[in-house]
C-alpha cells in the first residue's frame, strides 16, 4: 500500500513539473504579445478581464488574477490616467467600487484582442479541440479539488 502511494505521489510531482513548464510556455505568448502592445502582462490582464467579463467590482479583478489588492489598484490608476478605463460606484452597495473599460479602452481591446487570441490559439495548436476540452474538465476539477482542500483558496 505505502509503494502504490508513494509511486502515486511521484506522479503528482512529476505533473506539477509538467503543468509549471507548461503554464510557463504558454504564458510567453500572452506576455511577450502584451509587452509588444506597450503594456506590461498585469495592465492587459486587467483590461482584458473587463474586456471579456464588462465591468467589475475592483476587489474581484484581483481575485480573478491573482494579485494582492495593492497591486491591482496601482494597475487601475494607470490604466484610468491613460484614458482606458474609469471606475464607477455601485448603485447599491456604497463599499464596491466597479472598475469599467471606456469606449477608447474598448476601441483599443477591439484591435489587440484578435491578436492575443491568435498567439494564445498557436501556443496551443498541439493539442487538438477534443484535447483542449479534456485539458478544460480536468484542469478545472483538479482545481476545484485544489480549492477545497486549501482554507486559504477558500471563498
Amino acid at each position: 500500500m505505502i509503494q502504490i502511494q508513494e509511486v502515486d505521489t511521484q506522479i503528482s510531482l512529476h505533473l506539477y513539473r509538467v503543468f509549471a513548464k507548461s503554464f510557463k510556455s504558454v504564458n510567453e505568448h500572452a506576455v511577450t504579445g502584451s509587452k509588444i502592445e506597450g503594456f506590461n502582462p498585469t495592465a492587459f490582464a486587467v483590461m482584458e478581464v473587463l474586456y471579456y467579463k464588462g465591468a467589475q467590482p475592483i476587489q474581484q479583478i484581483g481575485a480573478k488574477l491573482l494579485l494582492q489588492s495593492g497591486n491591482v489598484t496601482y494597475v487601475i490608476d494607470k490604466l484610468e490616467e491613460r484614458g482606458f478605463l474609469r471606475r464607477r460606484p455601485c448603485p447599491t452597495d456604497r463599499r464596491v467600487i466597479f472598475a469599467e473599460l471606456t469606449s477608447e479602452g474598448e476601441q483599443l481591446m477591439n484591435d489587440l484582442y484578435p491578436k492575443f487570441s491568435e498567439r494564445i490559439h498557436r501556443a496551443l495548436s498541439g493539442l487538438n479541440a477534443e484535447e483542449k476540452c479534456q485539458m478544460i474538465s480536468l484542469l478545472k476539477k483538479m482545481g476545484i479539488q485544489a480549492e477545497r482542500l486549501s482554507p486559504s483558496l477558500r471563498k
